[in-house]
């Protein structure tokens, strides 16, 4: 850290030009330290780029606040443990492959331990802590004792980043019982959390996680971000957000909340060859399980089990006040949005909002799900302003249980399928609806709603932009920026024109 300068600052008053008054500010400038690691170099040399350390533990051992840690190309075989945290002050602690290099933490040969989860990077209890740019792969076990993860965060700190990260093959080979991750943050302690951790342009892929996911926040984790990652071709949930798995000491704490996902893509993603998921199609793409005070926006998701989910796995708790927005959800293997409990027995959906998106042609496998599907315990939710365009069996809702009278207020969105209006179905409070009126007469839901094709530019591809002329341009209820967003699905203004229009995409 560089000494502290002192330098004299003069005001002079616009007014009179003779007056004047002096100070002295003593600044400090803020610049860390660069050190280097080799698959050549040696943990005895002084870490410079001349004379690098060989590895990333190393360095992780010695830096300091602020300090950068530059990682040469090459493979790196070691499981590293940040301990030591930087500061608002000083700046990030930064992990960072070289310009140019790729830099590999690949675990083949390693053994997870059997006592906690092991990532290949770990990070506990720290804070101001940046990783960027890596290759972190083949971390593998057979053991349901032991957790496998690309990156572990976990306990209490803040501001930590997880960026432009390339993260694959971290595999469980347990049958039923294994569990692995991509990237795993569990806020571990209260009542301080994990706060302000950033996930974003990340590439996950090629994982078997078991009864694990892709990319997770868990616990005592707020103020989140999960943003512009790719996360395919994996065999259980792409991004979960959960709560009151008592991750977290104290139930008030044990939930992810006030966070963001936007603008990612996941594709691929299937549980039908997990046996940890009895091999089945239960692997959504986007999953809330037990969060709140969460916005999804803006998100690319097809060639999943489930789209969207917002739910609760745990009796008497539920999904809160989440809003799903400007997202495009097509091809499905089962539901493209679902909310409320799988059964009777565990939790909800309180308060959620699901405006603005896309459904096209989802329940692919024909399981009876349907384009948006209502479960059990669902309450005060809202699904306005959607385009569903169903496969050729035609089931827009199903809303299979009665468990709640009126679990969600829908109205002003736009349906269409090969099926006539007269012939499309519904089904509400576990009574099915032959056609479109039939429906709208008996339930009252979806009085300002059409039946009309919503012109998308291609059904092949698909690209599921509307044309000029379609009804679903002005046709939405704007519910406000704060409910609709500002952007759509495009990054273009969300309202243009005399009103908001139906579906994620503006006219």
């Amino acid at each position: 850290m560089p000494s502290p300068a002192t330098v004299t600052v003069t005001a002079v008053s616009q007014a009179d030009a003779t007056k004047s008054a002096s100070a002295q500010v003593t600044i400090t400038a803020v610049i860390g330290v660069a050190f280097y690691v080799s698959t050549t170099g040696s943990d005895s040399n002084p870490g410079t780029v001349i004379s690098p350390w060989r590895t990333i533990q190393h360095a992780s051992n010695s830096v300091q606040p602020g300090d950068t840690v530059y990682v040469r190309g090459g493979a790196y075989n070691e499981s590293v443990n940040i301990s030591v945290s930087g500061s608002a002050a000083a700046g990030p602690i930064t992990f960072q492959s070289f310009p140019g290099e790729q830099a590999i933490i690949d675990g083949t040969g390693l053994v997870p331990s059997t006592s906690s989860t092991q990532g290949l990077i770990n990070i506990t209890n720290q804070s101001y802590i940046s990783i960027q740019g890596f290759e972190i792969r083949n971390f593998q076990t057979s053991s349901a004792s032991a957790v496998p993860a690309g990156i572990w965060v976990s306990g209490a700190g803040s501001n930590i980043q997880i960026l432009n990260n390339l993260i694959h093959n971290i595999v469980t080979t347990s049958e039923t019982n294994g569990n692995a991750f991509g990237i795993a943050v569990y806020g571990t302690a209260a009542p301080a959390s994990l706060d302000g951790v950033t996930i974003s342009g990340n590439q996950v892929y090629g994982l078997k996680t078991g009864q694990s996911e892709s990319v997770n926040v868990d616990g005592n984790v707020s103020n989140f971000s999960i943003t512009n990652n790719v996360i395919h071709d994996n065999d259980n949930i792409g991004i979960d957000i959960i709560g009151f798995e008592g991750v977290s000491p104290d139930p008030a704490y044990d939930y992810a909340r006030n966070g963001t996902v936007t603008g990612n893509t996941i594709y691929n993603i299937s549980a039908i060859n997990n046996p940890g998921e009895s091999n089945q199609y239960d692997a959504n793409g986007i999953y809330v399980d037990g969060g709140s005070q969460v916005v999804i926006e803006r998100n690319l998701i097809h060639d999943v089990d489930i789209g969207i989910e917002m739910a609760s796995e745990h009796q008497g708790h539920v999904t809160s006040f989440v809003i799903a927005r400007n997202n495009l959800v097509y091809a499905a293997n089962t539901t493209g949005i679902s909310i409320g409990g799988y059964d009777g027995t565990v939790g909800g959906t309180d308060h959620c909002t699901i405006v603005n998106n896309t459904l096209f042609q989802n329940d692919t496998k024909n399981t009876g799900s349907g384009e948006f599907q209502i479960q059990y315990y669902a309450t005060n939710n809202v699904f306005k302003n959607n385009i569903v365009y169903a496969s050729s069996q035609g089931l827009f809702i199903n809303n299979w249980t009665s468990s709640e009278p009126d679990p969600a207020d829908v109205d002003y969105n736009l349906y269409y399928s090969s099926l006539s209006s007269s012939t499309a179905n519904f089904l509400w409070n576990a009574t099915p609806y032959a056609g479109f009126p039939s429906y709208q007469s008996a339930t009252g839901k979806d009085s300002h709603s059409q039946y009309m094709d919503p012109q998308f530019l291609s059904l092949i591809t698909p690209a599921l932009q509307i044309r000029p002329t379609s009804p679903a341009v002005n046709a939405g209820i704007d519910l406000g920026s704060t409910v609709v967003g500002t952007l759509d699905f495009a990054g273009n203004p969300r309202v243009l024109g005399s009103n908001i229009d139906i579906g994620a995409y503006e006219q």
